[in-house]
C-alpha cells in the first residue's frame, strides 16, 4: 500500500452504532466479538475500540504447527521452497505458501507457487486480495490485518464474492437502509412513550390505490397542510358566525324601531316600550360580539402562519432533495458492486487459466486483473462511504424537521384552542349582556298593574263624575 490511508468504518444501526474504528495500513487489530451481520468488534494496540466490516480485513491467525508423523511430508519428496504444513482445528492438514499467503488443501507439486486445489471454500477473497489462514476459531487468538490490497503481494487465488452486510444484517428498501427484521437488534426510541413523529415515520407506504408509494416525511407533511386547511375552514365559519350576528343584528335594530302597539298606555304600554328598546340594546350587543369575532377570533386564524404552506414546501423540497441524492448514492454502490464482481469474476478467471498453463504473459494479466479488482474494491467502499453519509445527513434532517413540524403542530392546536376559547367567553359575555336588557323589561312587567292603569287612564280621560239621575214630572 502506498502512503497510510486511514478509513473510518461505520456500522448501519442498532446496538452496533458505536464509534467506528480507524485504521491504518498494516495496523494489527485484536478481535473482541465477531457477531452476526459482518461488522466485528475490534481493538487497536493503543486500546482504542470499535467497529468494522469484517469484509475489509485479513484474517492473520498464527497456525499451530501439524505433528508430522515420519516421512508423512517426504513420501514423494521435500515441499517447494517456501511452503510449510499446518493442522487446521478439525484436525485437516493445509499448506500455507509462506511468500504468497498463498494455502491449499492438497499438497503442492515440486513448482514453486502452484497450488493444486486452492482453498476457495475456507480462503475467501475480499475485494481483490486472498484471506489465508483457517476459519475464524479462538477469537482471543485472533488478529486482523487492515492493508489494502494493492500493497499485499500475493499469487493468484481463487477470489469469491465479498461479504456483504446488507445481505446479512440489513436490507434495503427505496434506497434506505433498514436492519433485517429476522435479527435486527433492538432499538430504543428516540422519545420513548411520547408517540413523536421522529420515531414512526421511517418507512414508506402504500397510497390509498396501492399503486405508489409514499414516504414517511409524505405522510407528515400532508397532515400539517391538512391542518392548515382545517384552521382556514374554521375562520370561515367564524366568518359565517359573524354575517349571521351582523343580521341579527341589524334586524333587531329594525324591528325596534317598528311602531306597533306603540299607542298601549300606563304601566303595559311603558313595559312594552322597553321592551322595544331592549331589541335596540340587543342589537348593538351582538354587533359587538360580531366585531369581536372578527378580531380576535377570525383574523388570528386567518393570519397565523401565512407563509406556512410556502414554508411546509421548502422542508418538502429539502427532504426530497436528500432523499434523491441518497437514491443516487445507493445506485452508486449497487453499480461498483456489480464492478466488483465482475473484476473478480475475471481475476478467478485468468487464475484458472495459469493453473492450467504457466506463462509470463498470464501472470502479468493477473497482476492487471488483481489491480483492477483491488481499484474496484476500494470504488465500492468509498461509494459505500458516500451512501452511509448521504443517509446519515438524511437522518439527521428527518430528526431535525419531524421534530420542528410536531412542534409547530402543538402550536397550532393550542392556538385554535386559546381562540375557541376567546369565542365561548365572547358568547358567554353577550349573553350576559342580553340578559341585562331584559332585567329592567322583567322588573316594568311585574309592575303591571290594571288598576293602576286604569286609574289613569281615567284621571287623564274623565268626562265627568256626576251620574244621570231620574226625570222628575
Amino acid at each position: 500500500m502506498s502512503g497510510s490511508r486511514c478509513q473510518t468504518l461505520y456500522p448501519f444501526s442498532g446496538e452496533r452504532h458505536r464509534q467506528g474504528l480507524r485504521f491504518a495500513a498494516g495496523e494489527l487489530i485484536t478481535v473482541l466479538q465477531v457477531p452476526d451481520g459482518g461488522w466485528w468488534e475490534g481493538q487497536k494496540e493503543d486500546g482504542l475500540r470499535g467497529w468494522f466490516p469484517a469484509s475489509y480485513v485479513q484474517l492473520l491467525e498464527k497456525p499451530r504447527k501439524a505433528t508430522h508423523q515420519p516421512g508423512e511430508d517426504t513420501l514423494n519428496g521435500h515441499l517447494p521452497p517456501g511452503w510449510q504444513s499446518y493442522m487446521s482445528p478439525q484436525g485437516r492438514r493445509y499448506y500455507v505458501n509462506t511468500f504468497t499467503n498463498e494455502t491449499t488443501w492438497e499438497r503442492p507439486n515440486s513448482v514453486p507457487g502452484t497450488p493444486k486445489s486452492p482453498v476457495t471454500q475456507q480462503s475467501p477473497a475480499v475485494n481483490g486480495y486472498h484471506i489465508s489462514g483457517t476459519p475464524v476459531h479462538q477469537l482471543d487468538s485472533v488478529h486482523m490485518n487492515l492493508r489494502k490490497a494493492s500493497g499485499d503481494p500475493q499469487t493468484p487465488g481463487s477470489p469469491a464474492a465479498p461479504r456483504r452486510q446488507s445481505k446479512e444484517s440489513s436490507l434495503t428498501i427505496n434506497s434506505v437502509t433498514f436492519p433485517h427484521p429476522d435479527i435486527m437488534p433492538e432499538q430504543q426510541l428516540l422519545k420513548p412513550s411520547e408517540w413523536s413523529y421522529c420515531d414512526y415515520f421511517w418507512a414508506d407506504k402504500k397510497d390509498s390505490q396501492g399503486n405508489n408509494t409514499v414516504s414517511g416525511f409524505e405522510i407528515l407533511l400532508q397532515k400539517q397542510l391538512k391542518g392548515k386547511q382545517m384552521q382556514k375552514e374554521m375562520a370561515e365559519f367564524v366568518r359565517e358566525r359573524i354575517k349571521i350576528e351582523e343580521e341579527y343584528a341589524k334586524n333587531l335594530s329594525k324591528l325596534s324601531q317598528n311602531s306597533l302597539a306603540a299607542q298601549e298606555e300606563g304601566t303595559l304600554g311603558e313595559a312594552w316600550a322597553q321592551l322595544k328598546k331592549s331589541l335596540a340594546d340587543e342589537a348593538e350587543v351582538h354587533l359587538k360580539f360580531s366585531s369581536k369575532l372578527q378580531s380576535e377570533v377570525e383574523k388570528p386564524l386567518l393570519n397565523f402562519r401565512e407563509n406556512f404552506k410556502k414554508d411546509m414546501k421548502k422542508c418538502d423540497h429539502h427532504i426530497a432533495d436528500l432523499r434523491k441524492q441518497l437514491a443516487s448514492r445507493y445506485a452508486a454502490v449497487e453499480k461498483a458492486r456489480k464492478a466488483l464482481t465482475e473484476r473478480q469474476k475475471d481475476l478467478e478467471m485468468k487464475t484458472q487459466q495459469l493453473e492450467v498453463k504457466l506463462s509470463n504473459k498470464t501472470e502479468e494479466e493477473i497482476k492487471k486483473a488483481r489491480r483492477k479488482s483491488t481499484q474496484a474494491g476500494d470504488d465500492l467502499m468509498r461509494c459505500v462511504d458516500l451512501y452511509n453519509q448521504a443517509q446519515s445527513k438524511w437522518f439527521e434532517e428527518m430528526v431535525t424537521t419531524t421534530l420542528e413540524l410536531e412542534r409547530l403542530e402543538v402550536e397550532r392546536v393550542e392556538m385554535i384552542r386559546q381562540h375557541l376559547c376567546q369565542y365561548t367567553q365572547l358568547r358567554h359575555e353577550t349573553d350576559m349582556f342580553n340578559q341585562s336588557t331584559v332585567e329592567l323589561v322583567d322588573q316594568l312587567l311585574r309592575k303591571v298593574d290594571p288598576a293602576k292603569d286604569r286609574e289613569l287612564w281615567v284621571k287623564e280621560h274623565k268626562t265627568g263624575d256626576i251620574r244621570p239621575v231620574d226625570m222628575e214630572i
